[in-house]
């Protein structure tokens, strides 16, 4: 939950703005971020990591590494220097792993103790504690660990490591990048050859990390299956990481400067790893002006500056196929549907309703109260778009049901509205953006 609300919850309205100018900075990628500090972890040597998200989900594996012996420590100019223990040397740790409110952390973590010699015990909030954790102690069973879990395989939990484990193939039978980071996580300190087969491809940070840091790791894609195998008794060496900006976070600002008229934006530095992008695509479909200028990899992942335009929108029916690479996005892409002339259709999101809200639901109703047309089916919404009229914006506060992305996506929608939109409570931001507010302020000129 959010330390905030013990204070009651921050609403805020958020009115009709200048256009979106200059460049900005969104917030590090969290799923990179908990890797660059578990692989620096364990490379012997210095790694430096600029541009960590710095949320509470991130500190916690900080912490963890640091009670198995690792050296994480924020410096003076905000990048952050890890001195790893080497893959095979986690120290035991003297009290239980407080893992928050993360499950990346949790899930993650559990498969690098797996294969060590040690005890560890994981503890989470009231809201991980509910989370399941069966899909991950099912295959790092069957490498050896032993697994004592809470009733219905929650947590609290003790994992006790086992060294030498055994190297498994393992098919993931529920599409989770978790999951699969866990296994191949406890094969770096497996002998022989650990493999995981994907029958649905999922994000793809823990491969391309793992082979930057120097892991033998090799991907064969068969059928759109895909199988990726790891040697075992790796030997990493310490990176140097520039923390692409988050994709996610940028799409916020993506959207707000297409549907602001006279908007021209320089978003830097935004991670455009496939398996998360396609928000982008959907958006140029639409005719969106967003350029890629000075495409690069860090740190394996493709990263680029997105110079974005205002533009006319015209709705489209979203590709299905999309969705998994773009299922945080689709409250954003709903603001820009109901600006846009003609008809959006989207099918095949039946995950949306168990996110932080049903978000179906949540921003079907939000985006109604603000003005927008929008109709509900069970797997998705049509919206029918004002063709670049300002919404009317409305008198009431909108219900964001405690939802980090909702409260984005319709603040964004109070800058393009008549009268504004209240959002009835901005304190969940800070989850995944603390500076949100800031920044649409300054880009807006609303200093």
């Amino acid at each position: 939950m959010h330390a905030s609300h013990d204070h009651g919850p921050t609403p805020r309205r958020f009115l009709p703005a200048g256009p979106l100018r200059g460049r900005i900075r969104v917030p590090g990628d969290k799923s990179i971020s908990h890797r660059s500090i578990m692989l620096g972890a364990l490379a012997v040597g210095e790694t430096k990591v600029t541009g960590l998200l710095e949320g509470e989900d991130v500190l916690a594996t900080a912490a963890a590494m640091r009670a198995m012996g690792a050296t994480v420590e924020r410096q003076g100019d905000g990048s952050w220097s890890i001195h790893g223990t080497g893959v095979g040397s986690l120290l035991q740790p003297v009290t239980a792993l407080e893992m928050g409110n993360s499950g990346t952390s949790t899930r993650l973590l559990m498969g690098l103790v797996a294969s060590h010699p040690i005890t560890a015990t994981f503890t989470g909030d009231a809201s991980l504690s509910h989370r399941p954790m069966g899909r991950v102690i099912e295959p790092l069973s069957q490498m050896g660990a032993d697994i004592t879990a809470s009733p219905g395989g929650t947590l609290p939990l003790m994992l006790r490591g086992l060294s030498p484990a055994v190297p498994i193939t393992y098919r993931l039978p529920v599409a989770s990048a978790q999951v699969k980071s866990a296994v191949l996580l406890a094969g770096l300190n497996t002998a022989g050859i650990t493999t995981v087969v994907e029958p649905v491809p999922t994000r793809d940070h823990s491969e391309r990390m793992l082979r930057g840091f120097g892991a033998d790791l090799w991907v064969e894609e068969e059928g759109g299956i895909r199988t990726i195998r790891l040697r075992g008794e790796a030997e990493l060496r310490p990176q140097t990481i520039i923390v692409p900006g988050d994709p996610s976070s940028a799409a916020f600002f993506a959207v707000a400067a297409l549907l602001v008229p006279g908007s021209d934006l320089v978003i830097e530095n935004v991670g455009l790893n496939p398996t998360r992008a396609a928000l982008f695509t959907v958006l140029r479909q639409m005719g969106g002006s967003i350029v890629e200028l000075h495409p690069r990899e860090v740190g394996g992942e493709p990263v680029a500056d997105l110079h974005v335009r205002h533009s006319p929108l015209t709705g489209v029916a979203v590709d299905p196929a999309l969705a998994p690479a773009m299922i945080d996005e689709f409250p954003i892409l709903f603001v820009a549907a109901a600006l846009a002339k003609g008809r959006t259709v989207t099918t095949g999101l039946e995950e949306l309703r168990v996110k932080e809200s049903d978000r179906l639901a949540t921003m079907a109703a939000a985006l109604t109260a603000a003005g927008a047309r929008v109709t509900e089916q069970e797997d998705g919404l049509t919206i029918d778009g004002t063709g670049g009229d300002p919404l009317s914006g409305g008198a009431y506060p909108v219900a964001t049901k405690l939802d980090h992305r909702i409260a984005m996506s319709m603040a964004v929608a109070g800058l393009v509205s008549q009268g504004g939109v209240e959002v009835d409570d901005t304190a969940p931001i800070a989850t995944s953006f603390p500076t949100f507010q800031h920044l649409l302020d300054s880009a807006t000129g609303n200093r």
